[in-house]
Parts: structure tokens; C-alpha cells; sequence
């Protein structure tokens, strides 16, 4: 046989020995994770009429479905040491072929890894729109949608390369956590820039980069003392998902008899007691969209293949937190599962969910410990939720100029008198705008001074602060108007031959006038609360608005910050006594906005439509 035939046959002896499982998921794994049991998903053609032996290791189950291409694999993990173990496929007692997996050793002290908090300032981009560092990726021969920056709904070209070329201007701006709409692959024909409809929950999207790249970013950021947060998508897939082509199961997805049925979005039908069963069904279980299917949660087998595979990006890509899209409509008690079983594997992780009501006690609900939910024998263990009460008055109450009953800075009061509803207060994300909203500057008309005290309301009370990108140099959008691309526009100078490049100060011919003083503002104001320990973890004492000039103060045992907010159209005069609380014998301070020192035993101005952060002396 000459070395030629020889080489022939020894490939086709290796195939048939390691090639004949196409998906095996997770990819590997970890020794030494507190949660020891691991379901290994195995896929192939008739996979299902092999039986699974495993040398020196403890299965605990091998769960076979109505499509004969799946095989789950249970097994004990506790004694496995780093390395590769075989998975023999047998027939008649025979094996046909083995899968070699791979158990890697655990980074020292994973298990203990800090998520954010609210110390941290979060920033929320979106990768396709901020910045493209890799031209030659914007186009994949393996994914449908080519890109086309002329269109506003597709796919413009940035990718993680152009997110680790900014990470100077991020930590420089005063930023500490970095908050990405999803990299995951979405092979959808069209739309697929946003990313929130998947088709491989191992693999980044390759328009966006590698999962090498994902995991550099991660280890660039950690030098540079910042935190990468990662947007999981539980509740739905995308209908181009390989999984959702072949179904493990019927009940994988949530199907109605009528084919596709849209969610009616009624959220409070989780905890009604008076809703009907079939309200309850068609927002848990109808489709977010006709591109993404409804998960079902309480299919056992679904349950474990998300909570591993989230637990796998921790490990692998060294993340900080997750947030996670469209928390409160997925099946509540399978996603408490899910949200428990990776707080308990990471316990000083954080995960924000996004719960977009309109109400407190019902964004309470879904928070960990929550005693509204307690009322209902339920609990999310879900630590962070979003707080869209206080969006909601942001984008009205500035606007709102005359003192009155319940406008103006009376919503932001009323907002934090219902705290009392919150298990963790300071577990709570405050936002000015996202990826769904119209943009704050759209909404205020690029006027600055109400953009300062949006920015001052939400970087001095309580709770983690999230930016959205853009946002600091006044970038604008209307989504009621123009669609979701208009809130999504592309940061200039994010593209090499974009005409204005906004990363840059206005010496090296880059942001503008404008856009500068929006950026100077959030700069200074960030960079400052770096150290604020009195805005990180202390107590909010606040006071009831007058002449729509609102007054809080931030403190602890030893510091106190008082923030004024005046919303009206004419300078105004504080009273210091009312104020005496909190002041208690301080008698100056320094407004780190204008680093002027004010005395404080005596009466001052506060001008028109304008905030002052005072560090009491």
C-alpha cells in the first residue's frame, strides 16, 4: 500500500472513529464547577439508536426524544480531572464510533468573580453601530444579510475589533462597565444587526468577530479595571437557529394549533390572581416576533441547555454580568431556575433583567427576595431589575418648567418614595434612554441644560447608572418617526472614512462644539463619581419639591453629596434651613460641577434650569 492509499485510509479510519457526532454541546467544559451535573447534548443522524458508555465516569442519565438525531447525556462530573475523556456510541454491543470531550482547568477563583454594582457606571452600545475595526468581516460567506450601510434596518459593519479600539475613550470618559446588545449569530435574511434573533448560542457571530475576539475583549477591558456585560436572550430564538430546524422536541417551542400566534404582551398576567388561563398563555407563550420562537422553560431538557450554556460564556469569556432581554416573559418559575442555578455556581455575579412595566410594585415583583412576589410564593433570585418608572418621568418632567402637583420634578420624588417596594434598592439600573427608546436628546431637542440634569438625576441617587452610546455627545433619534434606525445611528467616526470622528477632542478635528460640551459635562461628572463612596452604597434622604427645585442628599457616616435640581425657568434661593437635616454641621462644600466652594450656613442662588452636586466639607 503506498503512503498515499495509507494516509486515505488513516482519514477515514479517524472519521469514523471522531467524526461521526456533528454537534456535541456544550463544546467542553470545566473541572471543578460547583453544579456537578453536566447534560451533554449529542447530534447526528439516527444518533438515538446508539447506546453511551463512558470509561471512568458516572452517568446519571441518557435521555432520547422523539427526533432520533438527538441523545441528551447526563453525567457526574465531581472526579473529573482536566483532560479528555471518550464517549463510545454502541451498537450490538459494539462500539461504532467515540467522541473525545475535553474538561479544561478553571481559572483560580472563578467562582468568585465581582459583578457590577452600583459603584459601576454601565454604557450600552450597539456593536454593529459603534465602531468597525475589521472591514473585511462586515460581509460572512456563512451568514445571509450582506452589509449595507446605506440602509438603516441593516447591517452597517462594527464589530468587536472596533469596541477594543475604543476602550481608551470608554475608560476615559469616565465609564466602568460595558453593556453590548447581543454578539450571538442571527442568520436572519434581514434585520439581523440587533442580533436578538439567535441561530447558535456557542458561536459569535461572525460579522461581529470570533469567540476568540469576544474573549479578548473581555481580557482587555479587565485590564484596563472595567467590566464586560453580556445580553442573554432566554425567552426566544431565531427561527434560523440549527436546533429550530430539527426540534429536539415538539414542546421545545411553544406551537399553537393556528401556526404562529404574537404575544398580546400583557405581562401582568404572571401575578394576576384574577387573570385568565388563556390571557396567562398568550403572553407567556405566544412569539415575541414571526423571526423568533417562544422557549419553553419548563421543558426540562431546554432549561439545562440554556443555564449551561450561560454559565459556559462566564467561564469561557471571563464575563462580569449579564443582562438579560425580555425577562418577564418567559415561563417564571423555569427562569428563577435558570437565574438561581448561575448565582449559585457565581454568588457576587449580578444579572439585570429587563422588566418593562409601568409600575413599581410590578417591577419589584421580579426582583431576588422581592416580598411582593413572596406574596405569591414566588421568587426570581434574579438580583437587578430595570427601573422604567423613573425612564418614564425622565422623559416628561423636564419639560414641565411651572411648580405643580404631580409634574415636573414631583415625579422624580414620587418615583423614589415607593424604595420601600424594592428587596435591593441599590440593585436597580437607572437610564435616561436604550436601544428601544427614543433618544434623551431627541426628546429634550439637543438643549443641554435639561441633558445636564437628566445625567445629574441619574449618576447621584441611588442605584447603577447605565449611558447609552451616543448619548455624550448628544446624538439623536426618533423612533416613533423613523424606526428603530433612526435611535441606532452609527457613532461618527466609528468608520475609517466617516468625515467626523467624535472619539476625538475638538483639537485633533474631532467632536464638535456642541457635541463637546455634552461630552465635557458627562466626563467630569463620571470621573467624579468614581470615588463618590457616598453615591455608591449611601442612604437617600430626599425632600419634597418646591418651585419644582428638587433636593436630595447622599450619605453615609462620614460624607454627604446634597444635589439640588432646579427645574424652573428662574434662578432660585435655598432655604437653608429647611435643609438642616441633612446638612447637619457641614459648612461648605464644592459643587464638583463648577468646582466652586459655596458657604452653606447661609443663604445661595441656584440658576434656571440647573443642577449643582455639592460635596459638603
Amino acid at each position: 500500500m503506498n503512503s498515499r492509499l495509507i494516509f486515505l485510509f488513516t482519514c477515514f479510519l479517524f472519521s469514523c472513529m471522531y467524526g461521526q457526532v456533528e454537534k456535541i454541546e456544550p463544546p467542553f467544559w470545566w473541572s471543578g464547577m460547583q453544579q456537578n451535573e453536566l447534560q451533554i447534548l449529542c447530534y447526528a443522524k439516527d444518533i438515538a439508536k446508539y447506546d453511551i458508555e463512558i470509561k471512568d465516569v458516572t452517568i446519571l442519565e441518557v435521555k432520547k426524544t422523539e427526533n432520533k438525531n438527538y441523545v441528551f447525556v447526563t453525567i457526574d462530573t465531581q472526579d473529573i480531572a482536566p483532560g479528555k475523556i471518550a464517549i463510545d456510541f454502541k451498537y450490538n454491543n459494539k462500539v461504532e464510533f467515540s467522541q473525545s470531550y475535553e474538561f479544561k482547568q478553571r481559572k483560580e477563583a472563578s467562582a468568585q468573580r465581582k459583578g457590577f454594582d452600583s459603584s459601576d457606571v454601565m454604557y450600552l452600545i450597539m456593536p454593529d453601530r459603534f465602531a468597525n475595526g475589521d472591514p473585511k468581516n462586515d460581509t460572512h460567506s456563512h451568514t445571509l444579510e450582506k452589509a449595507d450601510r446605506s440602509n438603516p434596518g441593516g447591517r452597517h459593519g462594527g464589530d468587536l475589533q472596533g469596541i477594543i479600539e475604543h476602550l481608551g475613550y470608554l475608560k476615559d470618559l469616565g465609564i466602568t462597565t460595558l453593556w453590548s446588545t447581543p454578539l450571538l449569530e442571527d442568520n436572519e435574511p434581514t434585520y439581523s444587526y440587533h442580533t436578538y434573533a439567535q441561530s447558535d448560542f456557542y458561536k459569535i457571530d461572525p460579522r461581529y468577530g470570533t469567540n476568540d475576539d469576544y474573549k479578548r475583549l473581555a481580557s482587555e477591558m479587565h485590564k484596563l479595571d472595567m467590566k464586560l456585560v453580556m445580553d442573554y436572550v432566554t425567552n426566544h430564538w431565531g427561527s434560523k437557529h440549527w436546533m429550530i430546524n430539527d426540534l429536539p422536541t415538539k414542546d421545545w417551542i411553544h406551537q399553537w394549533p393556528e401556526g404562529f400566534k404574537r404575544s398580546n404582551y400583557r405581562m401582568t398576567t404572571q401575578f394576576d390572581s384574577n387573570a385568565s388561563k388563556i390571557d396567562a398563555k398568550g403572553c407567556m407563550d405566544g412569539w415575541f416576533d414571526t423571526t423568533m420562537p417562544d422557549m419553553n422553560q419548563s421543558n426540562p431538557l431546554l432549561l439545562k441547555y440554556i443555564t449551561q450554556n450561560a454559565i459556559w460564556w462566564i467561564e469561557y469569556a471571563d464575563l462580569d454580568g449579564f443582562r438579560v432581554d425580555t425577562y418577564s416573559y418567559n415561563d417564571k418559575e423555569g427562569i428563577s431556575k435558570w437565574t438561581k442555578s448561575i448565582m449559585d455556581e457565581y454568588p457576587n455575579f449580578n444579572i439585570v433583567g429587563e422588566v418593562w412595566m409601568h409600575n413599581q410594585a410590578q417591577i419589584a415583583y421580579w426582583q431576588k427576595d422581592s416580598k411582593i412576589g413572596a406574596k405569591d410564593n414566588f421568587n426570581s433570585y434574579l438580583p437587578s431589575v430595570m427601573d422604567f418608572t423613573l425612564h418614564d418621568a425622565i422623559t416628561v418632567m423636564f419639560d414641565e418648567d411651572e411648580n405643580a402637583w404631580d409634574k415636573g420634578m414631583i415625579r422624580a420624588y414620587e418615583n423614589f418614595s415607593n424604595d420601600f417596594l424594592y428587596a435591593n434598592i441599590n440593585n436597580v439600573l437607572l437610564f435616561t434612554g436604550n436601544h428601544d427608546t427614543n433618544r434623551i436628546n431627541e426628546i429634550y431637542q439637543s438643549d443641554i441644560n435639561k441633558y445636564k440634569m437628566a445625567m445629574t438625576l441619574i449618576l447621584t441617587t441611588r442605584g447603577i447608572p447605565q449611558l447609552y452610546y451616543g448619548d455624550e455627545i448628544g446624538m439623536l433619534g426618533n423612533r416613533d418617526k423613523n424606526g428603530d434606525g433612526d435611535i441606532r445611528r452609527d457613532f461618527p467616526g466609528g468608520w475609517p472614512k466617516d468625515e467626523q470622528n467624535a472619539f476625538l477632542p475638538p483639537e485633533k478635528n474631532g467632536r464638535t462644539k456642541d457635541q463637546e460640551a455634552f461630552y465635557a459635562f458627562t466626563k467630569k461628572i463620571l470621573n467624579w463619581r468614581k470615588n463618590a463612596s457616598t453615591i455608591h452604597k449611601g442612604k437617600l434622604l430626599q425632600y419634597i419639591p418646591f418651585d419644582n427645585v428638587y433636593v436630595y442628599f447622599r450619605y453615609n457616616d462620614e460624607k454627604s453629596t446634597m444635589v439640588i435640581i432646579n427645574n424652573n425657568t428662574k434662578d432660585h434661593k435655598v432655604d437653608i434651613g429647611r435643609f438642616k437635616e441633612g446638612i447637619k454641621d457641614f459648612k461648605t462644600a464644592v459643587d464638583i460641577l463648577t468646582d466652586n466652594n459655596i458657604t452653606i450656613t447661609e443663604e445661595f442662588t441656584v440658576p434656571a434650569k440647573t443642577s449643582m452636586i455639592l460635596e459638603l466639607k
